[in-house]
């Protein structure tokens, strides 16, 4: 099943139990792949749809913080929830020793042996590691502690 099948199953769902905060959380993903799949001219397939829920996640967890230090708790809470749901699309991140030996590999592959080629480095393991649920400031931490 697709995340776009997988995604329109839910808010069938979601009308049905009249869960109203669901079915809005799950309208936005809806709208914004339809957009997504307008520009593109072609149907979205997981690997775009799973970077796009990505791109949503991070302006969730950024909206989030940014309701918090301004003291608006119910808008944060909204937003944590909505990006609770969005996450539970994307596969699970992979584990520690894993991102370990694929920021390895890219050290080695690039040649990188010093800070100045942390740039080098940080692009051959994201390309590594596309279409996967990782933190691009937790890799780069990753990198920096091998490079330093």
């Amino acid at each position: 099943m697709t995340i776009r099948e997988r995604l329109l199953a839910d808010l069938t769902a979601a009308l049905k139990a009249r869960d109203a905060a669901r079915l809005e959380a799950l309208r936005l993903v809806k709208a914004a792949l339809q957009k997504r799949e307008i520009e593109a001219r072609h149907q979205l397939d997981d690997a775009e749809a799973t970077a796009l829920l990505a791109t949503l996640i991070k302006q969730r967890r950024e909206a989030a913080e940014a309701f918090a230090k301004g003291g608006r708790n119910d808008l944060a809470n909204k937003e944590r929830a909505e990006l609770e749901l969005l996450e539970s699309y994307l596969p699970p991140p992979p584990g520690a020793d894993a991102l370990d030996a694929v920021v390895a590999a890219a050290i080695a592959e690039t040649g990188a042996s010093s800070p100045k080629d942390i740039g080098i480095a940080m692009k051959a393991a994201m390309a590594k590691l596309a279409g996967q649920r990782v933190d691009g400031k937790a890799i780069n931490a990753l990198v920096r502690a091998k490079l330093s």
